[in-house]
């Protein structure tokens, strides 16, 4: 029931979000360097890591309580792990970057690298990421050139983080 209500959340946004007037794709928003609006063709390089080192991709939402309670411990581990990579997919509407995530970040310290992903095809794109993922964020993917998991819930606390990390990698 839980998962076919985010499920059903998360459709509703993609929906919403290809209605309307659309900005321009792989384009920075204006006057926001830092946070760039990729399809999913653009950004799905970024899924993927080339190195032995462990990299955090993580698809979250302001408007997604788990997402946002597990944020800080995500920046914090990577913090204590400079040997980690992570990026932030946002996957709000484009027009809320300037009045609401920029605040929003800067309100929650997290400078961690945010992008966002603007893409109405979500049938096709999350099966491409995982086919068993329900659609459901907070998504995370945790990865290196050798081995590549994906956990569709939040952790708890950076132990949770770091326990998942060390028995898997």
């Amino acid at each position: 029931m839980k998962k076919s209500l985010l499920l059903s959340c998360f459709s509703l946004f993609i929906f919403l979000s290809s209605c309307g007037d659309k900005k321009n794709k792989n384009t920075t928003i204006k006057n926001n360097e830092n946070i760039t609006v990729y399809n999913f063709n653009d950004i799905e390089p970024f899924l993927y890591s080339t190195s032995n080192k462990t990299k955090i991709v993580n698809f979250w939402a302001m408007w997604c309580a788990p997402c946002v309670k597990e944020l800080p411990y995500i920046q914090q581990y990577v913090a204590q792990n400079p040997d980690v990579e992570l990026l932030l997919i946002s996957l709000d509407f484009p027009e809320t970057i300037e009045k609401e995530l920029k605040p929003f970040l800067k309100e929650k310290k997290i400078t961690a690298k945010v992008v966002m992903l603007d893409d109405p095809d979500a049938n096709s794109w999350i099966n491409k990421i995982d086919p068993n993922w329900s659609g459901a964020i907070p998504f995370t993917i945790i990865s290196n050139k050798n081995k590549r998991l994906f956990f569709e819930r939040s952790f708890d606390s950076v132990e949770d983080l770091e326990n998942e990390i060390q028995k898997n990698f």
